[in-house]
């Protein structure tokens, strides 16, 4: 249990600084409330009317999101076994190959169907 002393002691440090934080701002913060404060912006250009429950995301925001995850994933684990590639032998290299060429495959799908362009 000991190695972890330190751990709990920066989390509860961490929590600590958040719920200061929070008391303090809710505190000390300003509570003045106004009309503009609390409409949406927009750059500059007053909001459309939305209807109920907010209206409809198109897709596309979702796919980007998507493929964002997919990409990170790989860079995710691209990183680690770069650093360990003399050490792993020959049979991570045919792993990681046939990782890329998946995600190369999911990548030339998705640029043919136009999900990398931004209308």
């Amino acid at each position: 249990m000991s190695p972890y002393i330190p751990l709990l002691g920066i989390m509860a440090l961490a929590a600590g600084f958040l719920a200061i934080s929070i008391l303090l701002s809710a505190f000390l913060g300003p509570r003045r409330w106004n009309k503009v404060k609390y409409s949406s912006y927009e750059c500059g250009i007053e909001p459309t009317p939305q209807p109920m429950g907010g209206g409809r995301f198109p897709i596309k925001y979702y796919i980007i999101a998507m493929l964002f995850i997919v990409f990170d994933i790989e860079t995710i684990f691209l990183y680690p076994w770069a650093v360990t590639f003399s050490q792993l032998g020959l049979f991570a290299l045919f792993e990681m190959v046939l990782f890329m060429a998946t995600v190369f495959i999911a990548y030339a799908y998705v640029w043919r169907r136009g999900g990398l362009e931004w209308d």
